[in-house]
């Protein structure tokens, strides 16, 4: 099996049994046959326990009680990902932001304030949620004694669950010169201004833990900057959008849906760094399109599809986790991308892509496993996962858009005897409402439980299912 048709089969797998809606559609393509062999013995990896990651910009911070512990429908939004996980606070309006201790906050894109309360307030919903803090301080000002104050802040609203600081925002991006920095800034140029920074930091933080270097592109940079600073870093840490900007003809559903060679280049060298130095990398901001997003795209069951499929592609390639943007954006308004949409004060609605990440969180934890298959020219993905209590969760993703599959799934030894079946399902893929996980959406006051009990009939461990066209689906293996 060559490296690529193993990278595509082996980090998380699900198959899927019985019609769905969208399989009663006329004119869909008659099912093809595939068959997955697993071998739960074969660890290929751990997937870490806070892989899962939302990311904000500095301004949702500056927006009184969104992230509060006495926000509990927000809360419980973010538990239903899982019971760790990781906050990023950043983007672009992290360098146009500053820290006023008792002053009045502003959520504007290019002039946001954060003051000390907010912080705290920021502090107790990590504690509510159960997850870490990556915090992004302002380098593109040059204000560096605001942005120790602000980080000292932050360490102490954070405590334990600060996971990193990170020093400015996608400063490969300042060679361009449009914004922060003269046209032609180097690496060299950054290196120096971070390790000034790093020791004003350091001087009233001496433990504070460091991240970089949040490049949007440059994965060059990253690989220099895992030599030059791998031994003082907690993360290295990198960005990535499928497609952008959103009004560009080449920012399409169909090409959202397929394999990205340059997301394999850029896992492939941040893969690589990580294992030299040795430091985990993490994919710290993220979505489909970045801009804001596409509507019709960055809002569909496509990009529930493609978020199942980049989480689990991502940790097939050893990273720490993913960070996915939500909220309101660094041009201030919700994207439409965003997996938790709150246009409406204090009215949250989950969107598809939330459905995408909610599936990945029923069937991330615990070892990858050894996943064999061929898909037969179809755009179908596969995945196992072996938790510690034994359980085998197996996610199937069809992105085909009229073509059905027959699964067929068998063991290298048979060690279960029973299995049950969630299904990420909605009408089309460019369907925006009807997306559902285990026939189920999130209720009004956050919270999420599958209502449908599909079992997946097995017979000496081997088991055969449908999976839709435009469908997911987790299976749970049990002993």
């Amino acid at each position: 099996m060559d490296r690529r048709r193993f990278l595509a089969s082996s980090a998380c797998v699900a198959a899927a049994c019985g019609a769905s809606r969208s399989s009663l559609i006329s004119g869909l393509a008659a099912p093809q046959s595939i068959s997955l062999r697993i071998d739960p013995r074969k660890v290929a990896g751990v997937i870490p326990s806070g892989f899962m990651g939302l990311g904000y910009e500095i301004s949702s911070v500056a927006r009184p009680g969104l992230l509060s512990a006495t926000n509990t429908v927000y809360v419980q939004l973010v538990k239903n990902l899982g019971t760790s996980g990781v906050i990023r606070i950043g983007g672009n309006t992290s360098d146009y932001s500053t820290y006023s201790k008792d002053g009045a906050p502003d959520a504007s894109p290019k002039s946001t304030v954060v003051n000390e309360s907010q912080i705290r307030d920021l502090g107790a919903f990590l504690e509510a949620t159960g997850w870490q803090l990556i915090w992004g301080v302002n380098l593109g000002s040059r204000n560096m004694n605001n942005a120790v104050e602000e980080a000292q802040s932050v360490v102490a609203a954070a405590g334990s669950r600060l996971l990193a600081i990170e020093i400015g925002n996608e400063p490969d991006l300042f060679a361009a010169g449009e914004a922060h920095r003269a046209k032609g800034y180097s690496y060299a140029d950054y290196l120096r201004e971070y390790r000034s920074y790093k020791s004003a930091l350091r001087a009233r933080l001496p433990n504070v833990p460091l991240a970089g270097p949040d490049v949007a592109r440059s994965t060059d940079w990253l690989t220099q900057f895992a030599i030059d600073e791998g031994a003082d870093l907690k993360l290295l840490t990198h960005h990535y959008y499928a497609e952008g900007p959103p009004q560009s003809p080449a920012s399409t559903m169909d090409k959202l849906l397929q394999t990205d060679e340059k997301l394999a280049r850029i896992l492939e060298q941040c893969e690589l760094a990580s294992r030299r130095t040795p430091v985990p990398y993490r994919i710290c901001e993220t979505n489909s399109c970045f801009g804001g997003g596409r509507p019709g795209v960055s809002d569909t069951l496509a990009s529930a599809l493609w978020g199942l499929d980049f989480l689990c592609t991502l940790a097939v390639a050893n990273a720490a986790g993913a960070n996915l943007e939500t909220g309101v954006n660094q041009l201030g308004f919700v994207s439409s991308y965003s997996p938790i949409d709150d246009n409406q004060p204090g009215s949250f609605t989950t969107k598809p892509l939330y459905y995408g990440m909610l599936a990945f969180a029923q069937a991330s934890r615990g070892r990858r496993v050894s996943v064999e298959y061929d898909a037969a020219g179809m755009n179908i993905k596969a995945y196992a996962v072996r938790g510690d209590d034994g359980r085998l969760a197996i996610t199937l993703i069809n992105k085909e858009a009229r073509t059905a599959a027959s699964i067929r799934i068998t063991m290298a030894a048979a060690q279960f005897s029973r299995g049950r079946i969630l299904r990420l399902t909605g009408p089309s893929l460019d369907s925006k409402n009807g997306v559902a996980l285990g026939g189920a959406t999130v209720g009004g006051e956050g919270m999420w439980a599958s209502s449908e009990a599909e079992q997946l009939r097995l017979v000496d461990g081997e088991g055969q299912l449908s999976l839709p066209a435009a469908n997911a689906a987790i299976v749970i293996l049990e002993q």
